[in-house]
């Protein structure tokens, strides 16, 4: 994980660590039993934390979203997962580290767990491209879903990205084919497939292994179309109204809930999952094992019945022209 890294709104937090520090280190040097307001001052820490965290607003939860110790799509299939066989490359260019997958088993249950990757220092940041993956990450996430298809193997993805890389080599590659290709075939894969967004659920560069019989999201995850600074930037040429656009995009969990276009939130640990990794990836696979029940039980038509009715349905607006 990353060093010590606190958000802005989480100051009120900090400044009372600060002082639970300092009166711990007066206890010490002082041989004075402070104990009972040592407890008071951690009540308060807690107290504090879950009010702030109970409270977020839309642009809030993108900056937790973003929290550089955040957990990654690794280190879930290191927690929550058993026999990882890591599959490589997109048998046309090259591995693409963006995006990462490969066979596993949850509780036993076999599954093909593929998922957005990013890094935690400069090396790593520049191996997997901040976890903006170019056209082979898409066609190797593809070539591992029809794996996955081929054998019977529910498929899990992890959804963790700002979007696909849009640099010059993308598009030599076509990236946009890519995604699109995607995007079709899921639709004819047999085997369930459950996608969760587990941090950044950013437009095209999510969506391309983004579909699924279920959308869960992470409580302080986000998904989007544009990222709150790319709209800012367009509709109010200012990328300091980012907390507006954030709140106008209707992209954390309670919004896509409410628009049906998430089917489930999972709950994180009071501060993030940042804070409790273990808690975080435990909530994570109760979760997937529980659709993933729910759907092993419909037969290979009804799955794919049901990928296509679930998303066919969204974008539904009632209205009248004036």
């Amino acid at each position: 994980m990353s060093a010590q890294f606190s958000l802005p709104f989480e100051s009120p937090v900090h400044e009372l660590e600060t002082k639970l520090k300092e009166l711990e280190a007066f206890s010490q040097e002082q041989d004075i039993d402070v104990s009972h307001e040592i407890q008071n001052m951690k009540d308060k820490i807690e107290q504090t934390r879950n009010e702030i965290y109970e409270n977020l607003t839309a642009w809030q939860k993108v900056q937790v979203a973003r929290h550089p110790n955040r957990p990654y799509t690794l280190d879930y299939i290191e927690a929550m997962t058993t026999d990882f066989v890591e599959i490589h490359g997109d048998r046309i260019h090259r591995d693409d580290r963006a995006i990462v997958g490969g066979f596993a088993r949850i509780d036993g249950q076999k599954v093909m767990i593929i998922g957005s990757q990013k890094g935690r220092d400069t090396k790593t940041n520049v191996e997997t491209n901040f976890g903006c993956a170019h056209p082979e990450g898409y066609r190797k996430a593809l070539r591992l879903m029809k794996l996955a298809d081929k054998f019977n193997v529910p498929i899990v993805t992890l959804i963790d990205t700002k979007g696909a890389y849009a640099g010059l080599e993308s598009e030599e590659r076509h990236i946009a084919e890519a995604i699109a290709v995607n995007l079709r075939e899921c639709f004819n894969l047999k085997v369930p497939i459950i996608c969760v967004i587990i941090g950044e659920g950013g437009s095209g560069g999510a969506l391309g292994i983004g579909i699924g019989n279920r959308i869960l999201i992470m409580e302080h995850a986000y998904y989007s179309v544009i990222s709150p600074e790319g709209c800012a930037a367009i509709l109010w040429k200012d990328r300091a109204y980012s907390d507006k656009a954030a709140e106008a995009l209707k992209i954390t969990g309670k919004h896509l809930m409410e628009l049906k276009l998430a089917d489930g939130i999972i709950p994180e640990p009071k501060g993030g999952a940042h804070t409790d990794p273990e808690a975080a990836a435990a909530n994570l696979k109760a979760a997937v094992l529980k659709n993933l029940a729910e759907l092993q039980e419909m037969s290979e038509e009804e799955i794919l019945q049901d990928r296509y009715d679930k998303f066919r349905a969204m974008g539904e607006f009632e209205g009248s022209v004036a």
